[in-house]
């Protein structure tokens, strides 16, 4: 299981890491892997421990501020783990990610089998962005899509994200006193989206929106995913015990996406674009088809065979990403043609299929 800890949870009222919160964290961690779990923990805190150390009030706001604050807090957020750990004979690893990371296909199998590797050995991953290196081109955003990402790349049975609310409510309980909590979720769409809103805690980057999304990126995995209260004591213990905690997203219906085309939605980079027509869009949605020449109306970008390139509507909607077989200059000139046509316009013909439904995945 991946357990993913938020700034606002590790937060003491009086700012920096608070000590009972991390004890009794580790402690329940510990006691699951006493008892056979693999469990690999996604922690927040860096920034914020190194704003304490650094003598800042308030969160930075600049990139170079929280990269400075990251360097710093850093070493004290995986020192205090290692030391709490240490208490019960658990040994811990760093594991520090970007998203460069694990957009490029051999680099995510790499950290995989790093995890593996890790977990097979009884050491506690302990996994954080690289905030002292990274930059807005490459973060992850914040840390609920990154133990998401986790979560996927362990093919974990279960992400459970402490937060500092109850979980998922019907509105904001904050500012409407009818809000209920929902135990169950089995589909997140529009509504669900709506609901969560955007706002982000005082600590952290994420707020309920992001969470959210991360759950719904699981779904189609077949991942459940738990939002429970990380403050309060014996919550993840509760949440395993199958108690009336925090809120459940999981689809009994979903079909399981494989990693391969779950890193292909989320992941990786997408070095260019395709509109296709409503035809093709059908054909991809209703019946699992392949993406061909025929169904191409316009290339963006530059790429190469091999690609990842996103597929949208006439609308500009997306529909699905995959990697493509041929080049933009190639597909530029076969786009619209039948496949039968392609070694006419190209004088060759390697593939009937710009994109091969093995090598797609919806959106």
């Amino acid at each position: 299981m991946v357990v993913k800890v938020g700034s606002n949870v590790l937060a003491a009222e009086r700012l920096g890491l608070d000590a009972a919160v991390m004890a009794g964290l580790v402690g329940e961690i510990s006691r699951l892997v006493e008892g056979g779990r693999e469990v690999v923990l996604v922690t927040s805190g860096a920034i914020l421990a190194g704003r304490v150390l650094l003598g800042m009030e308030e969160r930075p706001r600049l990139l170079p501020e929280k990269q400075a604050c990251a360097a710093v807090g850093q070493p004290e957020l995986i020192g205090r783990y290692r030391e709490l750990f240490g208490w019960y004979g658990k040994l811990v690893s760093q594991v520090l990610l970007t998203a460069e990371d694990l957009r490029e296909r051999r680099r995510y199998l790499n950290a995989r089998n790093t995890l593996r590797a890790l977990l097979d050995r009884k050491v506690i991953p302990i996994v954080n962005e690289n905030d002292t290196v990274s930059v807005e081109e490459i973060k992850f955003g914040d840390n609920d899509m990154l133990s998401s990402l986790v979560a996927s790349l362990v093919e974990a049975d279960m992400l459970v994200v402490l937060s500092d609310v109850e979980g998922f409510y019907t509105a904001d309980p904050r500012s409407d006193s009818e809000a209920r909590l929902l135990g169950h979720v089995e589909s997140i769409g529009a509504d669900e989206r709506a609901r969560a809103g955007a706002s982000a805690g005082t600590h952290g980057l994420g707020g309920m929106a992001s969470k959210l999304e991360a759950a719904a990126r699981l779904l189609k995995a077949g991942i459940p995913t738990v939002v429970a209260p990380g403050k309060r004591p014996g919550s993840l213990t509760a949440v395993l015990d199958g108690a009336d905690v925090g809120t459940l997203f999981h689809s009994r219906t979903a079909e399981r996406l494989s990693r391969r085309k779950l890193w292909l939605a989320y992941v990786a980079h997408p070095k260019g674009s395709l509109v296709l027509d409503e035809g093709a869009c059908r054909a991809l949605r209703e019946k699992g088809k392949s993406l061909l020449p025929s169904g191409v109306r316009e290339v963006g970008g530059r790429f190469e065979p091999g690609d990842a390139v996103v597929c949208s509507d006439p609308s500009g909607q997306e529909v699905a990403r995959g990697l493509v077989n041929y080049s933009s200059e190639e597909v530029s000139r076969i786009k619209g043609c039948h496949s039968s046509a392609i070694e006419k316009i190209l004088g060759y013909k390697d593939y009937d299929e710009i994109i091969h439904r093995d090598n797609l995945a919806l959106r």
